[in-house]
């Protein structure tokens, strides 16, 4: 009876080396994000409060400026089609990683609205924006700007969402466990994470090397942390109200949906013209959740015909 605790306790350490010997194999995060890692990037960086921030500015110096925002987890070489477009229209283009992914730092914090709005608006004033951005939000960029846009009426002129967030998402309890939730999360869902990417397509065979693509950011420590703090505090926000929020601005509203998108699925729509019902609405068919990207033609056509119909300059 007395080695029965020992034997338990045995047990139990066993149990926890081999816990950890495989969360160290499954895990994909194995470097620190750091000027070396940085080195031979493309883009640009600075420092802001909260950290390094990953950008690019393209198109001609006296263009218009266009802020592209992109999604929950890929970097901003997603809308590598949209800045073609908008840059053979004469518009300046900036886009940037937001924290926690591409080449952007991971610091330890809420990722919720505020670390966000403080990203994007101390990025325009590293680079001297005094004047109003057309801001465009792909996905969870959807809330990212639409709360920025709420948040910041003088400095947007207008705004696009690109089959944004449009409900709650949800977390499983075990996820929301102390300790235990973000192992099993760093373990069991990240690393397959840059599979999962290919469902946003409508035609993913489009695109072979998406996958390979994604995963380098993948490598860096606070990545898969950033991700769940990200889904933790979405699953707070109240989309209406949201959205609503844009619609007291007045600020010119454009809307892409792509009608096969399974990510954030068509009927969602509903959500956002209900609260913004003066956006002008395009649905795009033979498009999955990036709309841009399978039918960029078409998307850049009526985005650039969307801002030359709102030249004022907002505030």
């Amino acid at each position: 009876m007395r080695r029965l605790p020992l034997k338990i306790l045995t047990v139990l350490a066993v149990l926890l080396v081999a816990a950890l010997v495989y969360g160290s194999w499954r895990n994909p995060e194995r470097d620190t994000l750091d000027a070396a890692a940085r080195a031979g990037a493309p883009g640009s960086f600075v420092t802001l409060p909260h950290g390094v921030t990953h950008y690019e500015l393209a198109g001609p110096d006296t263009g218009r400026l266009v802020v592209l925002v992109h999604g929950f987890s890929v970097p901003y070489y997603i809308w590598d089609p949209t800045v073609r477009g908008l840059t053979d229209a004469g518009y300046r283009v900036l886009r940037y990683d937001l924290f926690g992914r591409g080449y952007s730092d991971r610091p330890n914090v809420d990722y919720d609205g505020t670390i966000y709005d403080d990203q994007l608006d101390a990025l325009l004033d590293s680079l001297a924006v005094t004047t109003p951005i057309d801001l465009v939000g792909l996905s969870f960029g959807g809330f990212v700007t639409a709360h920025y846009a709420a948040s910041h009426r003088d400095r947007v002129r207008t705004l696009t969402l690109v089959d944004p967030m449009s409900g709650r998402p949800t977390l499983p309890g075990y996820l929301r466990l102390p300790v235990i939730g973000p192992w099993l999360w760093q373990v069991m869902d990240v690393p397959g994470m840059a599979d999962g990417q290919m469902t946003d397509f409508l035609h993913p065979e489009n695109y072979p090397t998406w996958v390979e693509q994604y995963r380098p950011q993948m490598r860096y420590r606070g990545f898969g942390r950033a991700l769940l703090s990200t889904i933790a505090n979405a699953t707070t926000t109240d989309v209406d109200s949201l959205y609503a929020g844009v619609a007291k601005t007045g600020i010119p509203v454009l809307l892409f949906w792509g009608k096969q998108d399974q990510t954030v699925p068509f009927r969602f729509s509903e959500v956002v013209l209900r609260n913004i019902p003066s956006a002008e609405f395009v649905p795009v068919d033979s498009a999955g959740h990036v709309a841009h990207i399978e039918q960029a033609a078409l998307v850049n056509a009526r985005l650039t015909a969307f801002l030359e119909a709102h030249p004022g300059s907002g505030g």
